[in-house]
């Protein structure tokens, strides 16, 4: 009897485990009528800043949700963006230097005639926040500020490798810097200066004002400075290639500029 009455039960649920199946996933469920179309967004440091104060506002004025994954635009570190996408990570639109955007798109994984630039970025110097700013004002100012700090930090990516594999060697200063310098990966350079570990870290303005606990020094100085452009693209195999047309176009507009601006870079677009 207890058999019986177990089959039959079994048999009464069976049209309705038939037809729930399994979970839907993300992109199912932004088919459905209650849920919003996702946008998937992978951005680099130096504009996340920027990004994560635009993002609700973006979200707020249109049908689509932002889903966001963050990494360096090159560097080698295992969430940095071209490491991603070998794991086959995908995105719709991906925020970066340009440099590695142009050399996804070469590789056929960006569109080419969606690229955009959206803003451009310094490198600046942090300190410990309460310490004394160094001089940097000028080159010999910071030559003497290079020379006279404990341990030196610089980023995984763009600005740390020009400064490490650029700028140090012009200078002549190889030598006596790599002993003292750190290659901070997957973190930025100014949390691990706020944590006292480094006494003086280079990373692009936009990353490092955003952080507490880190000072900004200021701007290195023109002689030596690398201005880096931020870009974006729509991914060749984007899922929401519209969606993501939508946000370039809402991070080109007048609207966005100040907010840009706010963070450390220049934006494309005008700010009134």
């Amino acid at each position: 009897m207890q058999r019986f009455l177990t089959v039959t039960l079994l048999l009464a649920l069976a049209p309705s485990l038939t037809a729930s199946g399994p979970p839907a996933s993300n992109s199912q469920a932004a088919g459905d009528g209650n849920s919003a179309a996702e946008v998937a967004v992978v951005t680099s440091g130096g504009l996340a800043a920027a990004y994560d104060a635009l993002a609700p506002r973006f979200e707020a004025r249109t049908d689509l949700r932002l889903v966001t994954a963050y990494g360096a635009s090159g560097g080698g570190a295992t969430d940095s963006i071209p490491a991603r996408l070998e794991r086959g990570e995908r995105f719709d639109l991906l925020i970066m230097s340009q440099a590695g955007l142009n050399a996804l798109a070469e590789q056929g994984l960006i569109r080419p005639d969606t690229r955009v630039d959206l803003a451009s970025s310094s490198i600046g110097m942090a300190v410990l926040e309460g310490a004394p700013l160094p001089d940097i004002s000028t080159p010999e100012a910071f030559v003497a500020t290079l020379l006279a700090a404990e341990s030196i930090g610089y980023s995984a990516s763009v600005s740390g490798t020009y400064v490490s594999t650029e700028l140090f060697p012009r200078l002549g200063l190889d030598e006596q810097l790599a002993p003292k310098s750190r290659r901070i990966v997957s973190e930025r350079v100014a949390a691990v200066v706020a944590r006292g570990e480094v006494e003086i870290g280079f990373q692009q303005v936009s990353e490092i004002l955003s952080i507490e606990g880190a000072a900004y020094a200021g701007p290195i100085p023109d002689e030596y400075q690398r201005v880096t452009t931020f870009s974006a693209g729509i991914a060749t195999d984007a899922e929401n290639p519209a969606g993501a047309q939508r946000l370039i176009d809402f991070l080109l507009s007048d609207d966005a500029a100040a907010t840009i601006a706010e963070t450390g870079l220049e934006p494309v677009a005008s700010v009134d």
